[in-house]
């Protein structure tokens, strides 16, 4: 199946991979730009006097190893995927809920005591269970610091766009009802909802699917669990289901006659650190190997030649049918076989000439013959037969009649008969060649349909090895967006992405814009906001260096104290209200807006602006070909269908 992932870029590359691994095809359109918050100056000692903490994602594990060192302390997971992620960032102490925030709400009633201390929840600027409130019944305080935020796109993403528009999807998961219903507004604003009518809507939860209840999916289905398993089983039960027969589906959960188990007690998830990892690794391993080898005489004979390495070569494949050559063949048979018949007849044809004008001759050098009276009489007594009316019986009967002339009869019956068999023989031959030429017709088209057959075979095969590349540019296209967003560089993805783009003008394209930044990448996005505020200073002082005494007496003051308006209400065309405006459009995280702003600034203020320019506008350049690259795959992958 063909899956729209709406995901954060984080998360939607590691649900892409596990897709791809369940044969299925990822389409990454992230709805959101997850921001890792500064933590406020209290969250070191809150963090140190709780008894635990609660996360509801692994996007709050991930902000708050960022946050801070500490790896020891409690944590409390929502569900597996938040879990594994904590232990993979060195977080040594790990309950996992398996569910949502009630679940993880009750296990905190559970493990925790009241008295032990407050609880501190990691979590996004935005929050589907409060709790604070939640359990502010059983006594607990508990503390809510955002460290991250997730920031909607402003328009559907091309990836997107470009596969409705292709009919090249089956399906799109949505994990929070804040997704769900951004992706409504977006689809609707861009007039995509009729791409949606052969598309399934798979959500984590039915309070994920409602947003979506006015867009005319082919179908919508809940997730038996409000997990990441979950929604990756209920895809391949509708892949199953589409290959199987047709699939009856509906707006609950896929089992509904029969409630979903109840959830597993929680389970403590225990890291074992990186050392205890590979001494595992290694005795499991060594374990392996013993048992393989103690076994080994108990194996069968040809898997004990292959441990050993003495299997046999493969025997050599069957030379391909060269149907050109059974053509010409079968033609080169057929008309030896006629040519062959041909110089026969002729042969004898040419001898039966040869000996007819020889008995013409003779007959001309003999003397005429006395006609003989007898003989005369005998043709006047047949012809008065054959003139004698019917019925009318013989007066008398007809004489002996004499005997020509011996030789010259017995030649001619000769030849007559010697013609009368050429004439057969020559029937047979023409029969023969419409036979042949029947059996050539026949082998012809039995030709023609094994070419035909395999012409279908070969677009068959170049479909997939299509659709394939495709699938190939979608991930190399995912990683190279984080790279960009990450400032990292990206030799290894350009590296990838080449071969893929042989042929391709617009892959070509693409690889010649991030070319000269692959070694040292580009800085992100984060990186150019948070360096804004000492470049606007800076423009902001070369700017007042050329004003008056009292200007440049103000300038100076404004350094020493950071005076500078800011805001994007900020009116005017000087350079301060410029800055403030550029500055209101990069916390909304419209880069492209501040950079135009940006260059409209005066020559004065170039020297402090050119280098953060010249950053901003390499960002933009390989954002654009990377948003480029992922719709032409989506492009790619349509057409391969």
């Amino acid at each position: 199946m063909r899956v729209l992932i709406t995901r954060p870029e984080r998360e939607a590359t590691t649900l892409a991979a596990a897709l791809a691994e369940r044969g299925h095809v990822p389409v990454i359109a992230p709805l959101f730009r997850l921001e890792i918050l500064r933590p406020p100056a209290d969250f070191a000692a809150t963090l140190a006097a709780s008894q635990a903490v609660l996360l509801t994602s692994a996007n709050g594990a991930r902000a708050l190893a960022e946050a801070s060192d500490q790896r020891g302390r409690p944590i409390l997971a929502v569900g597996d995927t938040t879990a594994s992620t904590a232990e993979g960032l060195g977080f040594s102490s790990v309950q996992s809920a398996a569910g949502d925030g009630v679940a993880l709400a009750e296990l905190a009633r559970r493990q925790l005591d009241p008295a032990s201390g407050p609880l501190l929840h990691v979590s996004g600027a935005d929050v589907a269970v409060d709790l604070v409130e939640a359990l502010k019944p059983d006594g607990f305080e508990v503390k809510r610091f955002a460290l991250y935020d997730a920031r909607e796109e402003t328009e559907l993403p091309d990836s997107a766009r470009a596969a409705l528009q292709a009919r090249a999807l089956d399906a799109a998961t949505f994990f929070s009802p804040r997704a769900a219903e951004h992706f409504a507004r977006l689809i609707q604003e861009a007039g995509l909802s009729g791409a949606l009518a052969e598309v399934t809507a798979i959500a984590i939860s039915p309070a994920a699917l409602q947003p979506l209840s006015a867009l005319p999916f082919k179908a919508t289905v809940a997730a038996a669990r409000p997990t990441r398993q979950s929604v990756l089983d209920e895809i391949d039960r509708l892949a199953t289901a589409g290959v199987e027969g047709p699939s009856i589906m509906s707006d609950t959960p896929s089992s509904p006659d029969t409630p979903p188990p109840p959830a597993p007690p929680a389970q403590v998830r225990r890291g074992i650190g990186v050392i205890g990892a590979f001494i595992t690794g290694v005795i499991a391993s060594s374990l392996v190997l013993a048992g393989a080898l103690i076994s080994l005489p108990y194996w069968p004979a040809d898997i004990r030649a292959l441990w050993r390495g003495e299997a046999a070569a493969p025997p050599p494949p069957a030379p391909a049918l060269d149907l050109q050559a059974v053509r010409a063949d079968a033609s080169a048979v057929a008309n030896a076989a006629v040519d062959a018949a041909r110089r026969d007849l002729t042969a004898k044809l040419d001898d039966l000439e040869r000996r007819v004008r020889a008995v013409s001759a003779t007959a001309a050098e003999r003397p005429a013959a006395t006609p003989d009276p007898a003989i005369a009489e005998l043709r006047g007594k047949i012809a008065a037969l054959e003139n004698r009316p019917a019925g009318t019986a013989p007066t008398s009967p007809a004489p002996a009649a004499g005997t020509p002339a011996p030789d010259q009869e017995k030649e001619l019956a000769a030849l007559k008969l010697e013609i009368a068999t050429l004439r057969n023989a020559l029937q047979t031959l023409d029969q023969s060649m419409v036979t042949q030429r029947d059996q050539a017709k026949v082998l012809a088209e039995a030709v023609d349909k094994a070419r035909t057959e395999a012409g279908a075979r070969g677009a068959g095969e170049q479909k997939a090895l299509a659709a394939a590349r495709a699938s190939a540019v979608i991930g190399v296209a995912a990683r190279l967006n984080v790279a960009v967003e990450s400032g990292l560089p990206f030799t290894t993805e350009l590296g990838l992405l080449a071969p893929l783009a042989q042929g391709d003008a617009k892959l070509t394209e693409v690889v010649a814009a991030l070319q000269p930044h692959a070694q040292t990448g580009v800085a992100s996005r984060a990186v150019l906001i948070a360096d804004f505020p000492s470049v606007a200073k800076a423009a902001l002082a070369d700017d007042l260096a050329d004003d008056s005494f009292g200007e440049r007496l103000l300038g100076k003051l404004r350094g020493l104290v950071s005076l500078r308006r800011v805001g994007g209400d900020v009116q005017g065309d000087s350079v301060e209200a410029k800055l403030a405006r550029a500055e209101a459009a990069l916390e909304a995280s419209d880069l492209a807006k501040a950079v135009e702003i940006v260059k409209t600034l005066p020559p004065q203020t170039a020297r402090a602006t050119t280098g953060w320019l010249t950053r901003a506008e390499a960002h933009l350049a390989a954002k654009r070909a990377v948003d480029q690259l992922a719709a032409q795959a989506v492009a790619l992958l349509g057409a391969a269908r």
